[in-house]
C-alpha cells in the first residue's frame, strides 16, 4: 500500500491519518491503552515514506495483535504461552564442555531462583535434552502468573516467549527483574558460546539479527505499557 496520508496526529489515543482513525486488519479502531504507546505507533506511521512496510511497524502489528487476535479470549492465549513453562529453556542444561556449563548457570541459575521465590514453586532442571517433566503445580502457577496479564502484556510477552524459549525469561523482562539486554543474552548463551568457539555464520547472522529486531521491538512495546501496572 502506498503512503496516502499527510499528517498524523492523536486523538484520545487513537492514531489519526489526515483525522481519520487507524483501524486494524479487523476494521477496529487502533486504540492504544498509554499515551507512550500511541506516540510509538504515530511515530511509525509518520516514518513511512513512499510504501508501507509492515515490517518497519512492529509496535503497529503488536497492537493489531492485541485487539484482533488475542483481546477476544486472553485467557486462552495466555494458556498456549504458558505450556513453554513444560520445557523452558533454562532447564535443560548442557553435560560439557565446562566452560558451556558455566555460561548457563551464571546466566539461567538467576532468573531461576527469582522464579521459585516469586512464585513460590519447584522447577526442575536436567542435563541433556531428553524431556523432564515439571511438577503440575509449577505449571499451574506458572499459567496463573501468565493469565493475569492482559491482551496488551501477552501482545508484547508472546515474541518474547518464543524467541527465547523461555516462560521465565519473559515473566522475569516483564516484572522488571531483568533488562531486554539481559534478557536477550540470557537466551543466546548457547548460540554465542557456539559463535565463540566455531565462528559467526553469515546465515545464522542474519537470522539472530531478525530476532533481535523482533525481540526489541516486543520488549518496547512491554515498556510502553508499564503506565498500566
Amino acid at each position: 500500500m502506498k503512503r496516502f496520508w499527510q499528517d498524523v496526529t492523536i486523538a484520545g489515543r487513537e492514531v489519526l491519518l489526515d483525522g481519520r482513525p487507524v483501524r486494524t486488519p479487523g476494521r477496529v479502531p487502533l486504540a492504544l491503552p498509554t499515551d507512550a504507546l500511541a506516540a510509538a505507533v504515530a511515530a511509525e506511521w509518520l516514518a513511512v515514506d513512499e510504501t508501507i512496510d509492515p515490517r518497519a511497524m512492529p509496535l503497529t502489528g503488536l497492537s493489531n495483535a492485541a485487539i484482533d487476535r488475542i483481546a477476544p479470549d486472553p485467557a486462552l492465549f495466555a494458556q498456549g504461552l504458558a505450556r513453554y513453562g513444560e520445557s523452558d529453556l533454562l532447564c535443560y542444561r548442557a553435560e560439557a564442555p565446562p566452560e558451556l556449563v558455566e555460561r548457563q548457570v551464571a546466566a539461567w541459575d538467576p532468573p531461576l531462583h527469582w522464579a521459585r521465590a516469586r512464585y513460590d514453586l519447584h522447577v526442575e532442571v536436567t542435563a541433556g535434552i531428553v524431556h523432564r517433566a515439571q511438577p503440575p503445580a509449577t505449571i499451574a502457577r506458572l499459567a496463573e502468573a501468565m493469565g493475569a496479564y492482559d491482551a496488551w502484556h501477552l501482545a508484547g510477552l508472546s515474541p518474547v516467549v518464543t524467541l527465547s524459549g523461555s516462560l521465565i525469561l519473559a515473566l522475569a523482562l516483564a516484572e522488571g527483574t531483568m533488562s531486554a539486554e539481559a534478557t536477550w543474552t540470557a537466551a543466546q548463551v548457547d548460540e554465542q558460546w557456539q559463535i565463540d568457539r566455531w565462528g559467526e555464520d553469515a546465515l545464522a547472522a542474519a537470522t539472530t539479527a531478525a530476532h533481535r529486531r523482533e525481540f526489541d521491538a516486543a520488549a518496547a512495546f512491554l515498556a510502553t505499557l508499564e503506565q498500566m501496572a
